[in-house]
């Protein structure tokens, strides 16, 4: 791959600042306890910077298949203590993750809503959609639960 990466520069200041496939990203080195993080580059700022840097990853010291996990279980609606025993961690490093990855997927959808310039009618009309949703799928829920069905179909 020629040590480039498809990333962008963090830098605001940087002139190629979130553009990606500009070729200025490369991987410069290694950095962490056993060296197993990459540090980037940017040829255009001279900024270095952490591959996670714009993940939900970045900064914490769980390795990445544990934060796998971690969100895999808390999709499939496992708790926070049952996955800390499953996955033999500390229940407030799984929370810390759990809630980690909450507030980056609210940030990546609030700039998904806001790049698709929804009128205020159209915003209203999907949040009454995923409402109406939402208590459809609880009303299912209930039925199956009162007529000894387990699971949803």
């Amino acid at each position: 791959m020629d040590g480039q990466v498809r990333q962008s520069c963090p830098n605001e200041q940087c002139p190629d600042y979130g553009q990606h496939g500009k070729g200025n990203i490369s991987v410069r080195g290694t950095y962490g306890k056993v060296n197993k993080r990459d540090l980037l580059y940017c040829r255009s700022c001279g900024k270095r910077f952490a591959a996670t840097h714009s993940s939900a990853l970045f900064r914490l010291h769980t390795s990445p298949d544990s934060i796998r996990q971690i969100i895999h279980y808390a999709a499939e609606g496992v708790g926070v203590r049952a996955t800390a025993r499953i996955l033999k961690m500390d229940k407030d490093t799984v929370n810390r993750v759990i809630l980690r990855a909450e507030a980056h997927c609210a940030h990546v959808i609030a700039g998904l809503l806001t790049s698709l310039e929804l009128s205020d009618n159209q915003m209203d009309l999907l949040w009454t959609f995923i409402k109406r949703r939402k208590i459809n799928m609880t009303q299912k829920n209930l039925n199956n639960s009162l007529n000894g069905k387990t699971g949803t179909s």
